[in-house]
């Protein structure tokens, strides 16, 4: 007996080629030899069915984000962190997403509000061979994942605005592969890339913008936004405001308690069972560059006042934990590991103690660069312990195992120091516009100006005044009107 409802549909092909038919198989198969299919092992292993008709969005977006090992750092069910639709509420109620669907805007903002650095374009602010290039370089690698926001009726679909990530792409016929959500629809299929920019071209009638595409990539920094947007401003237009260094005190006295989460902008933090002692080339990669990064921020004008204020007086360790001169080796290294045992369970800025056992220091080289710092611990929680690496920033000085070695290191691991000069430059210029003292206010202006930043340096900084940018948007609720 026929059953009331819909099971499936026809996929309209052409244009669309579907990916397990003969020619979608061998479009695979070339994709793969042509290495421009990187990114769809890690997607295929998240791939998932939305699992309301209007959560298209939010299924692209979990499924990215779990792609990219980014923690919530919450529990899903059970003991498991996991990143689901109903976790992703932050910038749009689930209830209304649910009825109308996400707009491309909201939808960035929840990848902003995840942890994930996200490069959003809509079409009339970029051009068809940006977007090629963006599926590129996402497709020959699987540390970036693309989402496209286009409307279905330009494939011969049913159905109008759609979101689904791109899977990856076929350089000699110019196709990507749509890995489509609403898999009791349509299966995953190949469509040619410029029948895809159109299909984003058209406007979204909700919002009267143009659909675009993100690309997301791993970061997580943003918890304490609200305090630098929204707090700071206010905080420095006080009377009493009349020198650099009582600037600073107003802003670092009231830094939310989860500030110290900032060790995961420069520390590679992995289990001891994970790996071996061999940094892999990707590990290596990115701490070269972000030791690059602090040496920046450690030559700036800005960094030697933050220095002169924080070795003036005692902040609590979970805030602006400043390693100055008094701090011995041994203690340094433990209180690395216990942060990095913290963050792998989920639990950092928790009421649970951590105790690290065991420390060890140790340099390590990757196919011959210079040496790493690891910093190696056993930590004790409860009844349960668990053995932590976190790999940071070689420090100049020489080091010894086991906790042995000079006093006065500061460069084991990323200080409060480096990541408070950071943040102060990356806060919008108008934040030190209440500073009532006019000589003051210029002072603090030349302080924070990115002008004549070295380029690394500068590339963070904006991208960070970016993304404080977008969700100060996303609060005002108008995050679709200015990407």
């Amino acid at each position: 007996m026929a059953m009331a409802g819909l099971y499936k549909r026809v996929l309209p092909s052409p244009p669309a080629v579907d990916f397990a038919s003969s020619d979608g198989k061998q479009l695979f198969i070339e994709a793969i030899q042509n290495g421009t299919m990187e990114g769809f092992y890690k997607l295929i292993s998240y791939f998932q069915t939305q699992s309301e008709p209007a959560y298209c969005g939010l299924a692209s977006l979990s499924m990215v984000l779990n792609a990219l090992a980014i923690d919530p750092g919450r529990k899903w069910k059970g003991p498991w962190r996991w990143f689901d639709e109903s976790m992703l509420d932050c910038c749009e109620p689930l209830e209304k997403v649910k009825e109308k669907g996400i707009s491309f805007g909201k939808l960035v903002c929840l990848a902003h509000c995840a942890g994930a650095k996200a490069q959003a374009f809509r079409t009339n602010q970029s051009s068809l061979d940006d977007f090629r290039k963006f599926v590129v370089r996402c497709s020959t690698s699987d540390d970036c994942h693309i989402i496209s926001s286009y409307h279905r009726a330009t494939f011969k679909q049913t159905g109008t605005g759609h979101f689904s990530p791109i899977g990856g792409y076929h350089a000699g016929r110019d196709m990507a592969l749509i890995l489509d959500v609403a898999r009791f629809k349509y299966p995953p299929h190949w469509v040619p890339l410029r029948l895809l920019w159109e299909a984003m071209e058209s406007v979204d009638e909700a919002t009267r913008q143009c659909r675009g595409y993100m690309s997301c990539k791993h970061e997580s920094w943003v918890k304490v936004a609200k305090y630098l947007m929204d707090d700071v401003p206010n905080l420095v237009k006080t009377d009493d405001v009349k020198d650099v260094h009582k600037v600073l005190s107003v802003v670092f006295s009231s830094l939310p308690s989860h500030f110290g989460e900032f060790i995961k902008w420069i520390a590679e933090v992995r289990r001891r069972e994970d790996g071996g002692q061999n940094l892999s080339l990707e590990e290596n990669g990115r701490l070269s560059l972000k030791e690059e990064v602090l040496k920046q921020v450690q030559e700036t004008g800005l960094f030697k006042h933050v220095v002169a204020f924080l070795s003036s007086l005692t902040l609590c360790c979970r805030n602006a934990a400043t390693l100055s001169d008094e701090n011995n080796l041994p203690d340094i290294a433990a209180t690395v590991c216990c942060q990095g045992a913290e963050l792998l369970s989920g639990a950092f800025g928790s009421s649970e103690r951590y105790c690290c056992q065991e420390t060890c220091i140790r340099r390590l080289r990757a196919n011959g660069d210079k040496p790493i710092t690891l910093v190696s611990g056993t930590v004790v929680n409860g009844s349960s312990e668990q053995g932590v690496d976190v790999l940071v920033p070689s420090c100049p000085n020489k080091l010894n195992c086991c906790g042995s070695g000079p006093s006065n290191c500061n460069g084991i691991y990323p200080a409060g120091n480096d990541v408070l000069t950071a943040l102060l430059l990356a806060l919008p210029p108008e934040t030190w516009r209440g500073i009532k003292d006019e000589k003051l206010l210029n002072e603090m202006y030349s302080l924070v100006s990115t002008e004549n930043l070295p380029i690394l340096l500068q590339e963070e900084v904006l991208h960070l005044r970016r993304q404080l940018h977008l969700l100060k948007k996303c609060q005002e609720n108008k995050v679709d009107e200015d990407l």
